[in-house]
């Protein structure tokens, strides 16, 4: 069930986060004026993606996976490019895009002034979305869609 939660829900994280970059890139090139919508989706899209991190760092522990880290040596695990994925690239590289998320909305809400605002978050949320789609096991998450 926590699998296909994580699966589905990951739909949501990155439509949200290909709109918001999207939004915030744009509004930065336009030097358009911060809105309260802009701080409604970049909140929402900062909490989506928590909560994804959340549903996911569940799922990895108690994953029938988690228990190769006992059955398989360290060497076996990096040499085998499935379980490399699943072990360490998907969780670490996942960590390292939220980290960019949480800095964009950190930094903009920092910012007085709407352009800095949108260059803080929108970057960032790039960084964010490319580090995600990067790590996607994409024929798992298809064929399981």
């Amino acid at each position: 069930m926590l699998k296909f939660i994580h699966s589905y829900f990951a739909y949501l994280v990155i439509a949200l986060l290909f709109i918001s970059t999207l939004r915030f890139l744009f509004r930065y090139a336009l030097s358009k004026e911060y809105t309260p919508n802009d701080f409604r989706l970049a909140l929402t899209t900062f909490i989506v993606s928590h909560t994804q991190l959340l549903i996911g760092l569940s799922l990895y522990f108690i994953s029938d996976k988690f228990s190769l880290w006992y059955e398989l040596s360290f060497n076996e695990i990096i040499t085998s490019s499935i379980n490399r994925l699943y072990l360490i690239e998907h969780p670490i590289v996942n960590i390292i895009a939220i980290v960019f998320i949480t800095r964009g909305y950190s930094l903009h809400k920092k910012k007085r002034v709407s352009k800095p605002k949108f260059k803080a978050i929108g970057f960032n949320y790039l960084l964010g979305l490319v580090l995600l789609l990067s790590r996607i096991p994409w024929n798992n998450w298809i064929n399981f869609a």
